[in-house]
């Protein structure tokens, strides 16, 4: 799974942050920031989530193939 973030669409909810702290986190002006574009399997779940709970659609997946 590839990961990417527009942060021209992030409202800063944080919801991304909360479910997979380990793939996004928060700026000091509340957005969006990818800390890891390539997760491990253990964390697709997560992403997911995050991903479908965003409310700006602001988090794309991609197959890593």
């Amino acid at each position: 799974m590839r990961v990417g973030v527009d942060r021209r669409l992030c409202c800063g909810a944080g919801m991304c942050a909360l479910l997979a702290p380990e793939v996004f986190d928060q700026c000091d002006e509340g957005f969006v920031v990818l800390l890891d574009p390539a997760p491990p399997a253990a964390a697709h779940a997560a992403v997911r989530e995050a991903a479908d709970q965003c409310p700006c659609s602001a988090i794309t997946l991609h197959s890593a193939g």
